[in-house]
């Protein structure tokens, strides 16, 4: 049955409408803007020389990511941390989120001694933007990984599975699926699952807000997360293969970064060194 106070007028066991985007930035390895419902994120993937000290000499690389939340993404102006002149906090701990919910799909032996970045950053946040920037991430991660693998950059295989992340509460003595923001200001309890395509756990974190769990409760909310990620991935089914077949001859695989040029090469179509500008379309 329908659930009229639900947004999109969701049951309790839908996810909200999934929209994607592949590569809106030009110069990231891949990039993904995904929308959850109202929740915008725009997930972006690069990679560079080097690692951290405790890795130097071991012959394998690293993944970090980076969350943040544009000051216009919320209601009331979200505060810049540069403005703020000191780390916030659950700004980190997302961070450290997805990071280390990435990690545990890759084999970073592949990659040696580089570090993989990733840059998440809310546009419009109506709930649930942790899960959906570890969903978009995942995707993003996906594509540039064949790009690596596709140029010759990466000769094994990065991604040994994909994941993505759902939210699941309770309400009332309901178990709901994917809160948006409404309902998780209003929730009894909140928790958020991290799962394997091939239906592994990654990490799950909740906690009660008002009421304790029963434990019959919480497995409704594991079941009810299996299959929001499978809705998930259900509705992403073909998207790989078409956006590969679809930009396969506008360098997609083979992906060229655009090289920095100043405001009057720009203006005049050249790069710096009065190349040709190669800008993938």
């Amino acid at each position: 049955m329908i659930d009229r106070m639900r947004s999109f007028g969701r049951t309790h066991d839908q996810i909200r409408p999934v929209k994607v985007l592949v590569d809106p930035y030009g110069y990231a390895a891949a990039s993904i803007l995904l929308e959850l419902g109202n929740t915008k994120v725009l997930c972006a993937v690069d990679m560079q020389q080097g690692v951290p000290p405790f890795l130097r000499g071991k012959k394998v690389g690293w993944l970090k990511a980076e969350y943040n939340m544009l000051p216009a993404s919320t209601p009331t102006r979200f505060a810049r941390e540069s403005s703020a002149c000191v780390k916030n906090g659950r700004l980190v701990e997302i961070s450290r989120l997805i990071g280390r919910s990435l990690r545990s799909i890759l084999d970073l032996t592949v990659i040696g001694e580089r570090t993989i970045t990733i840059d998440c950053e809310v546009l419009q946040a109506d709930g649930g933007t942790r899960t959906a920037c570890i969903t978009g991430a995942s995707l993003a991660l996906w594509y540039a990984a064949e790009r690596w693998k596709a140029s010759g950059e990466v000769t094994g295989t990065l991604v040994r599975d994909q994941i993505a992340a759902v939210s699941v509460g309770i309400r009332n003595d309901m178990v709901l699926l994917d809160l948006d923001c409404a309902e998780d200001n209003a929730i009894d309890a909140d928790f958020n699952f991290v799962l394997t395509k091939s239906g592994s756990i990654v990490e799950i974190q909740g906690t009660a807000e008002n009421k304790t769990v029963s434990w019959p409760h919480f497995t409704q909310m594991c079941t009810l997360a299996t299959k929001g990620i499978d809705d998930f991935f259900q509705q992403l089914a073909g998207h790989h293969a078409h956006a590969l077949s679809e930009n396969n001859d506008k360098q997609l695989l083979h992906h060229k970064k655009v090289p920095l040029f100043s405001l009057a090469n720009r203006i005049a179509g050249k790069r710096n060194d009065d190349g040709p500008l190669n800008v993938p379309q």
